[in-house]
């Protein structure tokens, strides 16, 4: 049997540089700095702020250019990525921090104190322990999570200290020493589940009738309370509406996560450097790119005048060659990256320009039901550039605007038709989702049907599984979880 394959295969070589423009300018602000001065340290052709009055460009230009023909590099002999990093681009998602090109920006790197399990320690010290209780008191607090949680069997435990620490003991005794773990601060820490966690504070509370209900519910009902079931505990527990409602709000004041909140942990504090701002002046849009992305640099007059003076040189040396070989290379890739970095700075403040324009109403007014359904193809056509380029300026880049800094990609959005065929964006559609949820009968909250219809009479027709969707989407839980007395 005869069989005929056609296929159609696309490919696009990209060159050294391309690449490298690529990732220059996927970098934020942050990012950027780091990778400007590792080239800084790295090439020491480059070298940062103005020009001297003579242009050590043109002084390299001259000698490139009058040099003997023979002896000129090829471009492609020049390997760019000798001279450039292909470090991970770090992911700054945690914190906003509003920056003007006049601030200095200042940071703390790390949070002071010492380490979670090691707070823990201390306060054992403290504790009259044997020295099996201590080693097994020890082991139990490197077991605590982030959370302030112990998630490991029991049984699990007491084999890990045979193997590993050539301790042998039983259940009991690991029962014993976790009950004084457990006492330790922060309250809730060295539980092994959220009810227990959440007992182990109610019970360092003063007594209270309202306390003593609550530890009741979390013995006893624990499912009915995580469910919100509050029929079946009036039922089960034979208590008023009042009374129930008094011991659910002393549960919602405990902390579910202990260790969470303690600020001691040795974690790196990450800011966010704002790449563009946009503000209002005179009831018009003013974008400006943070000044830190177009850094002042130049060739270095010095690597020019030592190609002069090897063109000058009547003998030259196989080392002489060797060395002027170098300084070209290093010339070039300091050329490349000062063209590069103004490349970026164009390419940033372009699709940024284009994103706000599209969104003008939007950035204009602060409400999001006035943001316009946009995809990355259509800043793309906008500007002429590629759907990739755009995505590496949105995905990474922040934008500083009078409602708040925001990841530029939050702006893009798919969308779909109204009753009256008119595109609305997705955004839009769940900012209408959120408030009609925000305003409903806590006791009574709505179903996703119910919210498909409502939205359906609003003017937006979707059905019941998008609306899911788009509450998950927006963090919002199921109707029964969201059940209040």
């Amino acid at each position: 049997m005869l069989k005929q394959h056609l296929q159609f295969k696309l490919s696009q070589k990209l060159s050294p540089q391309q690449i490298q423009l690529m990732k220059l300018i996927q970098l934020p602000t942050q990012a950027f700095e780091q990778r400007l001065k590792q080239e800084l340290e790295e090439n020491p052709a480059l070298e940062p702020g103005k020009e001297d009055p003579v242009s050590a460009e043109d002084d390299y230009q001259d000698s490139y250019d009058e040099g003997d023909e023979g002896e000129v590099i090829n471009a492609d002999e020049i390997n760019i990525d000798d001279y450039l990093s292909d470090d991970e681009i770090p992911d700054y998602r945690t914190r906003a921090n509003n920056y003007s090109g006049d601030d200095e920006e200042k940071q703390i790197p790390y949070a002071a104190g010492i380490s979670f399990n090691q707070y823990l320690l201390n306060q054992l010290n403290t504790e009259y322990l044997s020295d099996e209780e201590w080693s097994i008191a020890e082991f139990l607090v490197g077991s605590v999570d982030e959370s302030g949680y112990i998630r490991r069997p029991i049984s699990d435990i007491m084999d890990d200290l045979a193997f590993t620490q050539n301790i042998f003991t039983d259940e009991q005794t690991i029962r014993q020493v976790l009950k004084k773990v457990q006492q330790l601060d922060p309250p809730g820490v060295g539980a092994r589940s959220l009810d227990e966690c959440l007992l182990l504070q109610l019970e360092r509370k003063e007594s209270s009738p309202a306390i003593e209900m609550a530890i009741e519910i979390l013995k006893k009902s624990f499912e009915h309370f995580s469910k919100k079931h509050y029929q079946k505990l009036l039922q089960k527990h034979d208590i008023s509406e009042e009374e129930l409602k008094e011991a659910i709000g002393e549960i919602e004041k405990l902390n579910p996560k202990p260790g969470g909140s303690y600020s001691g942990s040795n974690k790196i504090v990450e800011h966010i450097v704002p790449d563009f701002s946009i503000r209002i002046v005179e009831g018009e849009l003013e974008l400006s790119l943070n000044g830190r992305n177009a850094p002042e640099l130049h060739v270095s007059k010095e690597y020019s005048n030592m190609l002069a003076g090897y063109k000058n040189a009547r003998d030259k040396s196989k080392s002489q060659k060797d060395a002027v070989m170098f300084i070209k290379q290093k010339l070039d890739a300091a050329k490349w990256f000062i063209d590069a970095i103004k490349q970026r700075q164009q390419t940033l403040y372009v699709t940024m320009d284009a994103i706000m324009n599209y969104q003008k109403e939007y950035f204009l007014t602060g409400d999001e039901r006035n943001l316009r359904p946009m995809i990355l193809k259509d800043i793309a056509d906008l500007i002429g550039m590629d759907v990739s380029t755009v995505s590496r300026v949105a995905n990474s880049k922040y934008v500083d605007t009078p409602y708040g800094t925001k990841l530029i990609k939050d702006y893009f959005s798919e969308s779909i038709k109204n009753e009256q065929g008119e595109d609305v964006s997705t955004k839009e559609i769940k900012k209408i989702l959120e408030t009609v949820i925000r305003d409903e009968e806590k006791r009574k909250p709505l179903t996703d049907d119910k919210l498909a219809k409502i939205l359906k009479e609003k003017g937006y027709p979707i059905a019941r599984r998008t609306v899911a969707k788009y509450r998950e989407q927006l963090g919002i839980p199921v109707a029964r979880l969201r059940k209040e007395i």
